[in-house]
């Protein structure tokens, strides 16, 4: 008896459209899976994108301040060798050098018979 009743509803043909109308249609369905894919990979590179975009921006930005920094200690840097060929320059000169042996070390010029050229 239940297979009259299940036979009879099965050949129904209203509810045989019914069914066929509710079925979601699966060859369609893979195109909007495929779009939907193909936009949320597109969105993941724009992404990633604009974070390698936003990395380069900020390396420059280091990188501008290390140049700064370097550019600031070059300058010290010269002016210090500046001071210090002026400070060499003056504690070799002839004239500091002799006043120093005179008083220093009791050194004086030597005398006629003292110096001897050799051939």
């Amino acid at each position: 008896m239940k297979t009259k009743t299940a036979n009879a509803v099965s050949m129904n043909p209203r509810r045989v459209a019914v069914a066929k109308a509710e079925r979601p249609d699966r060859r369609g369905g893979g195109k909007g899976r495929r779009h939907l894919l193909g936009l949320c990979t597109m969105g993941f590179c724009l992404f990633i994108l604009g974070l390698v975009h936003v990395w380069l921006r900020l390396q420059v930005v280091h990188m501008g301040y290390v140049l700064s920094t370097t550019a600031k200690l070059q300058g010290r840097l010269e002016q210090e060798n500046r001071e210090l060929k002026v400070e060499l320059a003056t504690l070799t000169s002839p004239d500091r050098l002799e006043a120093m042996a005179r008083k220093r070390l009791g050194l004086m010029p030597p005398e006629k018979g003292q110096v001897i050229i050799l051939p």
